[in-house]
């Protein structure tokens, strides 16, 4: 069996990553604010996971300001959605292989 990817399985990063999967790839994005709100993580935190998602190439970061306000927007790349993807799979098999025999 293959291994859990530690990088995503934290709890924050997970959500993280289901809600920026949840989007079609050509998405832009989500906004910080969003994201903060979909997870329930306050700025800090968010931001501290969110960088170290950036750091495994599997997010990038957009800034930018609309007017006066600076936004941040959020986007999975295609190395992160493929990440995602096999540490679903290997959930799937987990759950699989705990599932009771048939009688």
């Amino acid at each position: 069996m293959a291994e859990l990817d530690e990088i995503i399985h934290q709890p924050l990063r997970l959500k993280i990553m289901a809600a920026l999967n949840a989007l079609p790839p050509a998405t832009a994005g989500l906004e910080f604010s969003r994201l903060k709100k979909l997870t329930g993580a306050t700025d800090g935190n968010l931001g501290a996971h969110i960088e170290r998602l950036a750091r495994a190439g599997y997010i990038t970061i957009e800034k930018a300001f609309v007017g006066k306000k600076p936004q941040t927007t959020v986007i999975a790349t295609a190395a992160g959605r493929g990440a995602f993807a096999r540490h679903v799979a290997m959930l799937q098999e987990i759950i699989a292989a705990s599932a009771p025999w048939p009688e």
